[in-house]
């Protein structure tokens, strides 16, 4: 079965005791805790994407990787369990839904779906939805491992950005404005990693939110320089939409590594070189 789920195969696995978990988040806010309390996928538990999908913010970025013990206490806490499938959705497009598949990925969960849509998907389907509190669930056995996923560090992403075409490429996964360092409205630095190529995240989806087929999204990142012999990576402001970068290229056949420090880590050093335009 696909990593994507529709409304009505989420709502089989849920039935079939997989884990749901409403991963809804935005950069400026409101907390993603009042959407999931105005209403929610019955038996969906709320992820906190600060608080449980990543590090506390510093010089290694804003979003960085959590300790391993830190990510396994807060997933057991969800009631995610090993042998078990997880499930996880936003409110829309998968931004964010897209960093707890990664996250649980790269700390070796085997099966991790995400509904693709989102909670609008679902609305749209008719399905019944609950409100109030956190649900409470009985702890999980996940056990956290790290490596699952291909990362990148700093030096490791420029030099993907500067290898000769055809070689490796290295995906800036921002709006465009940017990535020209036009506009920067989080990190004190604007602008790009030298060579990067600019393939915003909102390109991956429809206008529902769904992501293009698996044929359309080969096309467009071939027309990127990015194929499945190419050595890929990608990056963002803070390694969360860079992993919704991450999981269309694999819904393409394309693996690809994440720098999950991104911008945010990148200019956190003065010594790194930045490009604009």
């Amino acid at each position: 079965m696909s990593v994507l789920l529709s409304p009505g195969e989420v709502a089989r696995l849920t039935g079939d005791g997989a884990t749901v978990l409403d991963v809804r988040w935005r950069l400026a806010g409101p907390p993603g805790a009042e959407s999931y309390r105005e209403g929610h996928v019955p038996g969906a538990v709320f992820c906190d994407l600060d608080a449980d999908l990543a590090g506390p913010p510093g010089t290694e970025g804003r979003h960085p990787l959590p300790p391993a013990d830190h990510f396994q206490a807060a997933m057991r806490r969800l009631g995610v369990r090993g042998g078990r499938p997880v499930i996880v959705y936003d409110d829309a497009d998968a931004t964010a839904a897209a960093r707890a598949w990664w996250t649980l990925r790269y700390f070796g969960h085997p099966d991790v779906r995400v509904l693709d849509g989102g909670y609008r998907a679902w609305l749209a389907a008719g399905l019944p939805v609950t409100a109030g509190d956190p649900e409470t669930v009985p702890e999980g056995d996940f056990v956290a491992r790290a490596g699952g996923m291909a990362v990148l560090s700093a030096e490791e992403a420029g030099a993907l950005a500067g290898a000769p075409a055809g070689k490796g490429v290295l995906l800036d996964a921002r709006v465009a404005a940017r990535y020209r360092g036009e506009v920067e409205p989080v990190d004190p630095v604007a602008g790009h990693i030298p060579g990067a190529v600019n393939a915003p995240t909102g390109e991956n989806v429809a206008a529902d939110g769904r992501f293009l087929d698996p044929g359309r999204l080969r096309a467009r990142f071939d027309a990127l320089g990015a194929g499945p012999e190419t050595q890929v990576g990608a990056y963002c402001g803070s390694g969360v939409t860079a992993a919704h970068e991450v999981l269309a290229l694999e819904l393409a056949g394309i693996p690809a590594a994440l720098y999950v420090g991104s911008w945010s880590h990148w200019v956190a050093s003065p010594d790194r070189p930045v490009a604009t335009g």
